[in-house]
């Protein structure tokens, strides 16, 4: 693809496998506009036109799966063309990929927010993760494989939580109360873990970590309502246990860097570490509306425009969604009309 010539103010963004992260979309857009840049959101999908995003974006593209060999070609064809100055990743299985091969995007001067792939395949396996976290001293729901279980039921209180390995938007989890369903389990994936049920409140915690790997703005919301694996009602909380666990987590795991987030509940025995996510997370605009704009720090690193990075941000901030919708005319031939024919 030929670079396209833009005047020298514009700010090309791009934002991969954007989904319905119209949210994200616009708060990249407003912080770069805060900052006397003229955004372009660049947003890329496998499929641009089911992707609401995409249409919120100044201009989309469709790529391959991010399992196709040819994913990164494209991701780095698209950021010539547009001369993209940051890349920001919204899912899981694009973090591995992008941080094995950052090298060309690098040599274009795309800065990504990416953290290092050793820390990616510790926060991607959620069996690591936990191995590594209990290490560090840092409490985790009891985990072991299925047939770790099934040898040892005894051992277990029940029922248990089956979970996949790696994923996301609580994908493939189930509550189990024996060892035949577990026995079924096994059969039908290999690729899953069990872990004890913790019941308690559940929160997230966002954290902004600087490119010397220091956690530099540290905000935490109450998962009041979840949907879909996602939340749906949140306050933000400060709480010196959370920020505690979440230093301790990035001393951990040493390579995280810009926003990533992880999940806890608070069980009988304190604050238990569930998962991390080395990205923005789905309930990230509350973080931002409380006053941590994780997406202007990213656009100053980028730029090289002076840092306003702080851990200042407000107590108490609350955030219910709700749907909405992005309309349009579609010709209904090849998509519909074949069924009705």
């Amino acid at each position: 693809m030929a670079a396209i010539t833009r005047s020298r103010q514009e700010f090309p963004i791009l934002v991969s496998s954007a989904g319905r992260r119209v949210e994200l979309i616009s708060l990249l857009r407003e912080d770069a506009t805060r900052l006397g840049l003229h955004p372009r959101i660049v947003a890329t999908d496998a499929n641009p036109k089911l992707a609401p995003a995409c249409l919120a974006a100044d201009v989309s593209y469709d790529v391959p799966p991010t399992s196709d060999k040819s994913f990164i070609a494209s991701l780095s064809d698209i950021c010539q063309k547009e001369g993209v100055r940051l890349l920001v990743p919204t899912i899981d299985v694009e973090l591995q990929p992008l941080a094995r091969n950052r090298a060309p995007l690098v040599e274009r001067h795309v800065f990504l927010n990416i953290s290092s792939l050793a820390s990616l395949v510790v926060a991607q396996d959620k069996a690591k993760t936990a191995r590594v976290l209990s290490e560090a001293g840092i409490l985790v729901p009891k985990t072991a494989s299925i047939r770790e279980v099934i040898a040892e039921p005894s051992s277990w209180k029940w029922p248990v939580i089956v979970k996949p390995t790696s994923g996301s938007s609580s994908i493939g989890i189930s509550q189990v109360g024996s060892v035949s369903e577990l026995e079924i389990l096994e059969k039908q994936r290999a690729d899953l873990i069990v872990q004890e049920l913790i019941r308690g409140p559940e929160f997230t915690v966002n954290v902004f970590v600087d490119d010397a790997g220091r956690c530099r703005s540290i905000v935490p919301h109450f998962r009041r309502e979840i949907r879909g694996g996602e939340v749906s009602k949140a306050i933000t909380v400060r709480s010196a246990v959370l920020a505690d666990i979440a230093r301790k987590i990035v001393k951990a795991i040493p390579g995280f860097f810009g926003a990533i987030c992880f999940q806890v509940i608070v069980g009988a025995e304190g604050a238990a570490v569930l998962e991390i996510n080395a990205r923005f997370g789905g309930g990230f605009p509350i973080t931002h509306r409380a006053g941590a704009r994780f997406t202007q720090w990213l656009i100053e690193l980028a730029g090289g425009l002076p840092s306003s990075i702080s851990d200042e941000w407000t107590d108490g901030a609350w955030m219910l969604r709700y749907d909405s919708a992005i309309y349009g005319v579609a010709d209904t031939t090849n998509q519909v009309g074949r069924w009705l024919a």
